[in-house]
């Protein structure tokens, strides 16, 4: 969840620690604050908000510091207050924290912390329990702290006798980091390094870093110094502005196209699925008897998907599973079965305890992600990467076309090897998923009608969206999508359950977005539609051009351009996170920050 950076160097660290946090506030916004060496002193500047209003507080301070931390809540423990934001300072110890410490009461109680602590949060207690252990050696105190602590932690540590030296360890929640020309960084995701450089090198668990300007060093708990290894992101510092968009979300949603064919890429080789660029071996896809897909949120909804094509085509058993329920749920995993982890940051703490959980059952991992070297992949057996580049806006867009690119593919490529889709068959697939780009083009090229349709449902406050097959799972992204960012209370249903309950909640004042794009379920899915017209619902439609024909002119409808009905979901999609983006940017909402969310969800 919560945005961390820290910095020693030869640039003013204040300026360096602010710009990063702005860049990383997609990971939290209940409050920001900054921590630096200033005379033999660190001094600790922060407060509720965003990161713009804690600007302000330091204006004109701390002009010639040169080290120092940052960080950007999502709060936890604690209210959102001046108090429970940090850098949190205790003693000799500053230190900021992403994730959550599950026994600080007890540790509270145990070495009498009570008396050092000024707020509520779990976070001060690792500070407290760190001063309480340092005697001179940072390392020492830094393990002993460690060794106490149950839960998931990145931690960065400045000690006030240890001026320009920075230390950082962590369990689970990510911490990245780099030596560049300008000084040595951390961070807990790329975006904040990318300013300065696009190398960098993951923190191994359960070791210390210790940063100087011109020096980084990396050691185990049992004192071996361990060399990083450096990868090397393929996207820089402007694809990560907003290139004159109002909002992230919105330049996310036009950089579909172009993300989607960036994730074919070289994967298509004469005409044919092709993961060999990706060390993806065959034999994963001819050996397994069942699949297990385990994602949250939006990359569940892609799962769905997933979901819906596999048993269509390959009619395997198929499971999509919510990763915070799948450890718990016994799952039936065995070495015959392959599990798909679908992940945006790769870092979302459940799928990535769910993969750990698979692995130790036997099964082989297949991972979908955007960002290298993150935890899930590095856990995963195999990963394809998805190329959307980076995402900033916290309700996740390109990242979803481009998970289901990769699901595509992959259903592509063991219908081929199953012996299902002969060559032909399988090129004609292909060649059906290279038109996306171009179509989902055509859409936004008429973002303006969506605009327009967008007003009809700009005042409701209780909506309802109906589908049925692939439109169902259409919509329940879209639903998802609505709610984060315009706070209207959307449900998606398959139609045909609306009889059995949900139809009652049907009045006038509740408009039905619907979804009609597959031709075998038009005339049910337009029976259904008319139900709810009959009770006095207002309709906004999404339907496939060639299936238009003598609809009804009551309804605000959206054409949408022809693909083959199992590609339906691309255009669709965007034109649904189009809908939901112009209802929240209407409203006057800060549609790149909903209220509540953060971009990376790294606490169970």
């Amino acid at each position: 969840m919560c945005g961390i950076i820290g910095y020693t160097g030869s640039e003013s660290v204040k300026e360096v620690l602010l710009d990063a946090l702005e860049l990383l506030e997609y990971r939290g916004y209940d409050s920001a604050g900054i921590a630096v060496m200033e005379q033999e002193k660190i001094a600790v500047y922060k407060r509720a908000g965003r990161v713009k209003e804690l600007r302000e507080k330091c204006a004109g301070k701390a002009e010639d510091a040169l080290c120092g931390i940052g960080h950007t809540r999502w709060a936890t423990h604690g209210g959102v207050n001046d108090v429970n934001a940090h850098p949190h300072q205790v003693g000799r110890v500053t230190l900021v924290h992403n994730g959550i410490i599950e026994n600080y009461r007890e540790l509270m109680a145990d070495y009498d912390l009570q008396e050092k602590l000024k707020s509520e949060t779990d976070s001060e207690v690792a500070a407290a329990l760190l001063d309480r252990f340092y005697e001179g050696n940072p390392e020492e105190a830094i393990k002993k702290t460690v060794g106490k602590l149950k839960g998931t932690f990145a931690l960065v540590i400045m000690f006030a006798d240890r001026p320009g030296v920075i230390y950082s360890t962590r369990n689970v929640s990510p911490i990245v980091a780099t030596l560049c020309e300008e000084g040595a960084m951390l961070a807990s995701d790329l975006t904040a390094l990318c300013r300065f450089t696009n190398r960098y090198f993951v923190v191994p668990e359960y070791h210390i870093l210790e940063m100087r300007k011109d020096s980084v060093k990396l050691t185990d708990f049992d004192g071996e110094v361990k060399e990083p290894e450096y990868l090397t992101a393929d996207w820089e510092l402007s694809s990560a502005g907003k290139n004159g968009y109002p909002f992230y979300m919105e330049k996310e949603i036009m950089e579909q196209p172009q993300a989607v064919e960036n994730t074919i890429g070289n994967r298509v080789v004469s005409g044919m699925p092709d993961f060999s660029g990706d060390g993806v071996p065959d034999s994963l896809f001819t050996e397994c008897e069942r699949i297990n897909i385990i994602a949250c949120g939006t990359a569940m909804h892609a799962g769905l998907v997933a979901q819906a094509l596999v048993k269509s085509i390959l009619h395997m058993h198929i499971d999509v599973d919510m990763a915070s329920e799948f450890m718990y749920s016994d799952p039936v995993i065995d070495d015959k079965t392959l599990v798909i982890a679908v992940s945006q940051s790769g870092e979302t703490i459940d799928t990535l305890e769910a993969v750990k959980y698979a692995r130790r059952r036997g099964a082989r991992c297949l991972s979908i992600i955007n960002v290298k070297g993150s935890s899930i992949a590095r856990e995963s057996d195999y990963v394809l990467y998805t190329n959307a580049g980076p995402e900033i806006a916290v309700a996740s867009t390109k990242a979803y076309t481009t998970q289901l690119t990769l699901f595509y593919l992959i259903v592509a490529k063991m219908a081929q090897l199953r012996g299902i889709y002969d060559t032909e068959r399988t090129q004609s697939f292909v060649r059906e998923l290279k038109r996306t780009p171009e179509v989902m083009k055509k859409v936004l090229e008429r973002r303006r009608d969506v605009h327009v349709l967008a007003n009809n449902i700009l005042a409701a406050k209780d909506l309802f969206m109906i589908g049925r097959g692939l439109d169902h799972s259409i919509l329940l992204e879209g639903s998802l999508k609505l709610k984060e960012v315009s706070y209207i209370h959307s449900e998606a249903y398959a139609s045909g359950e609306l009889k059995h309950g949900p139809i009652a909640l049907i009045t006038q004042d509740t408009p039905v977005v619907a979804a009609v794009t597959q031709e075998k379920l038009r005339s049910k899915e337009l029976s259904n539609i008319k139900e709810v017209k009959s009770r006095g619902a207002e309709i906004v439609l999404f339907i496939k051009e060639s299936l238009a024909e003598d609809i009804d002119s009551q309804y605000q409808t959206f054409l949408l351009p022809d693909m083959q009905d199992e590609f339906m979901v691309m255009p669709a999609s965007v034109a649904l996170q189009l809908l939901a983006y112009y209802v929240s940017s209407d409203k006057g909402f800060d549609v790149d920050k909903p209220r509540n969310l953060a971009k990376v969800v790294t606490v169970e």
